[in-house]
């Protein structure tokens, strides 16, 4: 997967894209983030790798309706590619179900989440 593809969501229900922005590389998740997504995942992962250098990583993960530890796992890996290379990686508005999975596996504190304007209770 390029970094420059565009969020490429097809009518999938589900899926893991990443690309780049001036700010860096916006990775989203949508849908049921499991093991059914692990090429996906693994070719994110291997993408970053090779082309992040220290840029920082937005996690996009509002639109995921289920994620199991295979999701988890992903989300991690970002996390820890980010510190081994510099990159600073923050969690964007994670919805429910990413949130209540990652404080239930006690991660929840760990990542840094970013929530944006719309995405504030009122």
């Amino acid at each position: 997967m390029d970094l420059d593809d565009t969020d490429q969501r097809n009518g999938t229900g589900s899926g893991i894209t990443c690309h780049s922005t001036p700010d860096g590389t916006v990775v989203t998740l949508w849908g049921e983030v499991d093991a059914a997504l692990r090429e996906s995942a693994s070719e994110t992962m291997a993408s970053l790798a090779a082309h992040n250098a220290g840029n920082p990583v937005v996690v996009d993960a509002k639109d995921v309706t289920f994620i199991d530890s295979s999701g988890v796992a992903f989300i991690l890996q970002v996390y820890v590619l980010g510190q081994e290379t510099g990159a600073p990686v923050t969690l964007r508005d994670p919805s429910e179900a990413v949130t209540e999975v990652l404080e239930m596996v006690g991660i929840g504190g760990r990542l840094p989440v970013v929530r944006t304007a719309a995405d504030v209770p009122q």
